[in-house]
């Protein structure tokens, strides 16, 4: 899917909208070694597992599954690692605000091209009840029949 500032999804995480009710959403860099590069730029990584962890360190995308690359032989990566966002402390700091908040987390969004570099949207998001759930598919049913008319 393109995108008309010249972004271009690469894997996209499409559970996380139905869960979770999204808030404030980021852009993040992230510290990936060449042959997880090459497998997410084919479309081979997973979000639906993964989510992110903050630390003394930094921000941290846990169990997001990056397929091996098949061409990079012995100097593949570990599929599961850990991987480094790129975030300015502002964004750090307003990340650590919100989840001081009861019942918030951090959700990866979608990884994506932006120029040569890959990206990572994450949001803010609550968790949403089963009802919660089902309210959001009426009214987004609702407004699809509307926009037929």
């Amino acid at each position: 899917m393109k995108k008309k500032d010249g972004q271009r999804d690469l894997v996209v995480n499409r559970r996380a909208r139905h869960e979770f009710e999204l808030l404030d959403r980021f852009e993040a860099g992230l510290a990936l070694v060449g042959s997880e590069v090459k497998s997410i730029r084919a479309g081979q990584a997973n979000l639906g597992e993964a989510f992110v962890r903050l630390g003394k360190d930094g921000a941290w995308l846990v169990q997001c599954h990056v397929s091996p690359y098949a061409e990079a032989n012995r100097q593949n990566h570990d599929p599961v690692r850990q991987r480094r966002l790129l975030l300015k402390q502002p964004e750090l700091l307003k990340l650590r605000r919100g989840l001081l908040q009861k019942g918030m987390t951090i959700v990866p969004l979608r990884l994506y091209l932006k120029g040569h570099l890959v990206k990572l949207e994450l949001a803010l998001g609550r968790g949403r009840k089963l009802h919660d759930k089902r309210d959001a598919l009426k009214k987004r049913q609702a407004d699809k029949d509307l926009r037929r008319r």
